[in-house]
Formats: structure tokens, sequence, C-alpha cells
């Protein structure tokens, strides 16, 4: 009925006890909202907190990474993407790719949108230099503790504050005993006209550099041009010999007994060791690199905090020692290696002694006009030298001088017979 009441209680309304609903509503909501502000009060300070450790749930990350450097579930591994999704509810969006200079120029390209990349040690300097990586906040990555002293502020990130090193390894030389039964100890044996056709070599420049280099008993980091000049002369010499300049496809061909000799990176090396009973590794006496790849994130990354979380889980000492059982690659985390295979932690492949050790020598980033001339120097190694380029520009110009005659009689025949 109009002008209805409600009896409501003494303690909320006025002293006649008699309100109509709507007032009733009304003071509810605003104990409501009264309570709710004392509530948000009390939590507000460890809101950013809550935040911090989930980060983006709904958010998809792009990585970049090696091929076949990360354990993907397959074997009985640890699935790592899979298992950071899980537990933190940030998608992965994962690919590969085969040398630091296609990683370079997909950056510099700017089609790129990457939130975690993993380059090796110069190239980090690189883009340090180039402002084209995004400071850490550590504070998001705790389990940096487990990372070992003498993997932090190395030479490519003096400072230590825009990589984590993910891992470390040294190059050398891996043969099938089937086909080449002298013992190997020597970069000299990729130069061997006995193995011709049979020999691969990396498909990036400062890996084959360096290997001309140690023979040659050079810096790898050296900035004479008459340095450049005179390895690059010793991979042109070796050019009739190679098969191919590959880079993951090493795999297949030394698998498949394609091909008998090949350097490469120890981890994949020893992989290759343990699948085969005929293919054996060495370090060259000449002494050889040792790098470092490390986790980055791209200073144009839209999911800085995710890709933040995610470097964070690859630190975590049982994820790394899951992983690197996989990858085959050593970890720079001691604490990891409680979670590893006993037999990989012992390998000298995997952890060489410290002779060898002393051996080695670091890539650093080098100055851009000597990166340029070594760019130069790599394209004519690969095509014999400039001799054989132009040679062959000559035999294109040739052909086509030849075209252009052929049309132009045919022409002059046509008018004549039509007049």
């Amino acid at each position: 009925m109009e002008g209805e009441k409600t009896v409501c209680g003494r303690d909320l309304y006025p002293e006649n006890g008699i309100c109509d609903k709507s007032g009733m509503y009304r003071e509810i909501g605003a104990r409501c909202l009264a309570f709710a502000a004392v509530l948000l009060l009390v939590l507000a300070p460890g809101l950013p907190a809550m935040a911090a450790q989930n980060p983006g749930q709904d958010v998809t990350i792009n990585v970049y990474n090696w091929g076949e450097y990360i354990a993907n579930g397959t074997d009985g591994s640890l699935d790592v993407n899979a298992e950071f999704t899980r537990r933190t509810g940030i998608k992965v969006n994962y690919t590969t790719f085969d040398s630091n200079e296609s990683l370079y120029s997909k950056l510099v390209g700017g089609g790129a949108d990457y939130d975690v990349i993993i380059p090796s040690d110069y190239m980090v300097s690189r883009l340090i230099d180039e402002n084209m990586l995004a400071e850490l906040d550590f504070s998001n990555i705790p389990n940096y503790q487990y990372v070992d002293d003498s993997f932090r502020n190395a030479d490519y990130d003096p400072q230590g504050r825009y990589s984590v090193p993910y891992t470390w390894g040294v190059v050398g030389l891996f043969y099938n005993t089937d086909y080449i039964q002298e013992e190997i100890t020597s970069w000299s044996s990729l130069w061997d006209d006995r193995y011709a056709g049979k020999i691969l070599m990396f498909d990036n420049p400062r890996d084959s550099f360096a290997i001309a280099q140690f023979l040659l008993g050079q810096s790898v980091n050296t900035v004479e041009e008459s340095d450049w000049q005179e390895a690059a002369a010793l991979l042109k010499q070796q050019k009739p010999l190679v098969q191919a300049y590959v880079m993951d496809k090493i795999f297949d061909k030394m698998e498949s007994e394609e091909a008998w000799i090949a350097p490469y990176y120890a981890g994949d090396a020893a992989i290759l060791v343990d699948n085969s009973d005929n293919i054996r590794f060495v370090v060259p006496k000449e002494g050889t690199n040792y790098f470092v790849d490390a986790m980055c994130i791209p200073a144009t990354s839209r999911h800085k905090a995710e890709a933040e979380a995610y470097i964070n889980f690859l630190c975590d000492p049982e994820i790394a020692g899951a992983n690197m059982d996989y990858v085959g690659y050593s970890t720079p985390e001691t604490a990891a290696k409680a979670y590893m295979d006993p037999e990989m932690v012992e390998s000298p492949v995997h952890y060489p002694d410290e002779e060898i050790l002393a051996s080695t020598q670091v890539f650093v980033n080098l100055p851009e006009d000597t990166a340029k001339l070594i760019d130069k120097l790599w394209a004519e190694a690969k095509m014999g030298g400039p001799g054989e380029s132009a040679v062959l520009v000559a035999i294109i110009l040739g052909f086509l001088a030849l075209y252009i005659g052929i049309l132009v009689y045919k022409r002059r025949k046509r008018k004549r017979e039509l007049a």
C-alpha cells in the first residue's frame, strides 16, 4: 500500500524506528562502501607485491632462442615452456634462430617483437652498445642468486645490468672414426684434402674466422686489417674442400655420415658422442673459443615483467638442471648440478679441465669498421674469393651480351624480309 512503512533496527535508523525500504538499502550500501574502503587501506601495501608474483597471466611472451636449446618434453625431458605456463599462466610463443647474425638482423629490421632473446657474449655486447637491450629489474629475478660469481659482470656486460647467463661451453671438433682412423688434434684437419667433400664449416663469420685465427696464432679480437686478410686467405684455401657451411644441420649430416668432420659447440658434440659409438670430440691443441649465451630482454619488449619472470624461472636450480640435462650444455649454476645426471657433470666435454680453459679466448664486440671488414671478407671466402665472383659476373655478362646480339640480329633480319 502507498505509504507503507517497514520497521527497522533502532541502531540503524531514526528515533521512531520507522524507515522506508529505500532508506534501508541506502544505509546498507553506505556501510558496505565504508567496509570496502577500510579493507582497501589495509591491503593496499601488499597489492604491488601480489601483482609482481603474478604478472599478466593472460599475456603471451615471445621467446627467441637457438635451435635445440631448451628441454621440450621429448625423450622423457621436462617441457620447460609448458611448465612455466602451468605455474604462472603466462603463455610462451617460442621460435628459433641459427646464428647471432640472423638474430641481429631480425632485431634491427624492426619487424621483430621479442620479449626474451638468448644471444652469445659478443652479440650481447653489441646490442648493449647500440641501446637495443632493456636494463633488467633483478628484484623480479631473485633466482639470479644461484648464478656463480665467475659468470657475473663478464666482459660482454661489465656492470651485469642487461643479461643473465644461460649456458657456457667451448668449441671443438667432432669426427667419425669409421672414416678418420688417426687421432685428430689440430684445426688443420679441416684443411686436409683427404676429407675433401666431407668437411663442414660454421655458417657464421666469427666462429669460422676464429678457427683460422687459432691456426695462425692470432687474437680472435684483433682489429688489425692485415690479420683478418690473412685469416680470410686461409678460409678461401679451404673453400674447395668444404661440403657445406651449416649450423643446426651439422647434426643430421654427421649422424647420417654424409659428413665426417665438423667444428661445433661442445654441448651438441656431447649429444652426438653419446648417441654414436663412432663419433669423437676433441678440443684442438691451438686453442679454442670459450662462449657464454645469455638471456636478455630487447628494449622494445612490451611484456618486461613477464619476461623477467621467465628468466627467473629458467634460473631456478631444479629447472636449470633438468633443462641442461636435455640440451647438453654446461650450466653457470653450481646449484643446478645437484639435479643433473652425474655422468654429465663429470664429463670433460661439458666441463673441460683448467688446462683446456687456459687456452681459450672469448669473443668481444669489435669496432664497426672491423665488423664491416669481416662481413666483406666472409662473403668473399664463401664465394671462394673476389676472383671467382668476378669470373661469375663476367660469364653472366657474356651470356647477356650474346642474348642481346641474337635479338638484334633477328630484328634486322625480319626488317629485310618485310622490305
